[in-house]
């Protein structure tokens, strides 16, 4: 195994592409149309291009990456996560090209990655689980008798995915149905496959998972948990590892189950066993997630391995370590992504300008963009992780308050003020935190939301010229349309006049559809189409009540604070 190539892109492709380097592996990297110069193909030894710029026709694409794998003489592949890395399809291909897939055998793929037989191998070693449907339900009438019958809440999930998306927790029965729809929409954009199962839902959970590596032959070391609870729309926003205020006994229950499931089905790799954990105590099996977790970094702190080597030294047949290693101290990750907290967590693509990275003692920032790159509206808004380690959870918690103290980014949008929200609050922060899935939404959501944010403007373009001050030679920017008068550098800009018929897009993506016709009658308050950027979606809302006429055909682009639509 020498030429890996990385079938990935942002800061998973960065972290392989820097694993590569340090074990003498050469990496090959692999880009979309918008990626052409993005970091991890700054960084990898060579790279290739995809032709194209959506997720389909780029990451998603099974056969292009395979023409690029051959054409580049790869003997291994790394999927990294999301994109193809659980499509059991794909790793058959990459063994049948002769190559070596760096994760699980296509077979574990798809009994682990079929939720429903992920649940039935769990069910069959004794791990704890809540009820749940047999197979995908046929739709969503099945889902609604599913849910009369058991009884809400529930959670519908995308039987063939992971990492939250497709995921839709349901309160009330009158929902069931419009969640399963918007849920198998999202799977099947995520993942190619739009299948749905049903199960109870536990109310006000923790969310507690186990890294593990396995050797292929039921070979499997449990390296250690991570507690990820605090999630929006099921996506983890905060992992810390070890997870805090487990009882030896839950512990240990968590950790043979997570043993017992990957050792049934000769699990190879690293992957992640998935709990929710009850305030009562109840434990219930939630997945497997067959590669490595966005969240492997704070393993690897306290841990002391690198994950990604192990995972090359499985591929290459030399089998777990020798002991598993010993857990030290406490470390924590922030995803700092590119959404708006004070706008609902909305995307927010578009260009960095700048980046104040944090340091000192026990902080590490894994990121997948640099200053002067762009974050793309068809693909996940991760910036960076920003992990912070120390010999104990108080201490590590005073370390990620200095730490996003020290960091700013400018150009986008980002989570960093709900980070500043998260260390500070006492449920989180305190010695014995008190938080669960849905404590972000509950508590943290709403005080965002209240605070003053600045007017959403649209992105400027500069014209420059160079000009002299006090002997020494500088570069001026005036706004484009800005116009000069009498006085040198006394300027005006000319601002249009605000149209009130025009309804503003908040995110910048795609018009994914319109749910009413062109001049139709709408009242304010209602959803007139949805938006698509970064695989989420998001509604779009009259501000008023009048006709429609559309301004953006459907399927079309749309720009944050660019009108869409009038309501005339």
């Amino acid at each position: 195994m020498k030429r890996i190539l990385i079938a990935n892109r942002g800061e998973i492709a960065v972290r392989i592409a820097r694993a590569c380097l340090d074990h003498g592996y050469t990496s090959l990297a692999v880009y979309a149309d918008q990626d052409v110069n993005a970091m991890h193909v700054r960084l990898a030894d060579e790279a290739y291009a995809l032709r194209g710029s959506s997720a389909r026709e780029t990451y998603l694409d099974l056969e292009k990456i395979m023409a690029v794998a051959r054409r580049a003489k790869a003997d291994a592949i790394h999927p990294g996560y999301g994109f193809l890395s659980e499509n059991a399809d794909f790793a058959r291909a990459v063994e049948e090209a002769g190559m070596t897939f760096i994760g699980p055998s296509p077979q574990t793929i798809e009994k682990l990655g079929d939720k429903v037989t992920a649940r039935a191998i769990a069910r069959s070693v004794g791990a704890p689980l809540v009820p749940g449907s047999d197979g995908p339900v046929s739709g969503p009438d099945e889902a609604v008798r599913w849910a009369e019958e058991h009884g809400l809440p529930v959670a519908l999930k995308a039987s063939f995915g992971g990492g939250g998306r497709g995921m839709k927790i349901v309160q009330k029965l009158e929902d069931v149905a419009g969640a399963y729809e918007a849920g198998s929409h999202e799977a099947l954009m995520a993942f190619g496959r739009g299948e749905m199962y049903i199960e109870k839902f536990l109310d006000k959970p923790r969310h507690v998972e186990c890294q593990i590596l396995g050797d292929g032959e039921g070979g499997v070391m449990v390296v250690g948990d991570r507690d990820c609870s605090l999630q929006r729309r099921n996506q983890k926003l905060v992992e810390e590892a070890p997870a805090p205020n487990l009882s030896p006994e839950i512990r240990q229950t968590i950790h043979r189950a997570a043993h017992d499931i990957c050792a049934a089905v000769n699990y190879r790799s690293a992957g992640t066993v998935e709990f929710l954990l009850a305030r009562d105590g109840r434990i219930s099996f939630l997945e497997v997630n067959t590669r490595l977790q966005v969240e492997h970094p704070i393993t690897e702190k306290v841990s002391g391995m690198d994950l990604v080597r192990a995972q090359f030294d499985i591929a290459e047949g030399k089998g777990l370590p020798e002991a598993a290693p010993l857990q030290r101290g406490h470390a924590i990750e922030f995803r700092i992504n590119a959404e708006d907290p004070g706008r609902g967590f909305l995307p927010s693509p578009g260009h960095i300008s700048r980046i104040r990275q944090p340091g000192g003692p026990g902080v590490r920032w894994d990121n997948g963009v640099q200053a002067g790159d762009d974050v793309p509206a068809e693909f996940d808004s991760i910036i960076a992780k920003l992990v912070v380690y120390a010999d104990s959870r108080a201490e590590a918690m005073a370390r990620a308050r200095r730490a996003i103290k020290e960091c700013s980014i400018d150009g986008v949008a980002t989570t960093l003020p709900f980070m500043r929200e998260v260390v500070k609050n006492p449920a989180f922060s305190g010695e014995i935190p008190d938080v669960d899935t849905g404590w972000i939404e509950r508590e943290l959501i709403p005080v965002l939301e209240a605070q003053p944010r600045a007017k959403l403007r649209r992105r400027v373009d500069f014209l420059r010229f160079p000009i002299e001050i006090d002997g020494r030679i500088a570069m001026m920017g005036l706004p484009d349309g800005v116009a000069l008068l009498g006085t040198p550098g006394a300027a005006a800009a000319q601002e249009p006049d605000e149209d009130p018929t025009e309804l503003k897009s908040p995110i910048t993506g795609s018009l994914y559809r319109r749910l009413v016709t062109e001049g139709e009658r709408v009242e304010a308050g209602d959803t007139v189409g949805i938006g698509e950027t970064m695989k989420m979606e998001t509604n779009l809302i009259a501000h008023r009540t009048g006709s429609v006429h559309w301004l953006v055909e459907e399927g079309g682009g749309i720009e944050a604070g660019r009108p869409v639509v009038k309501i005339a």
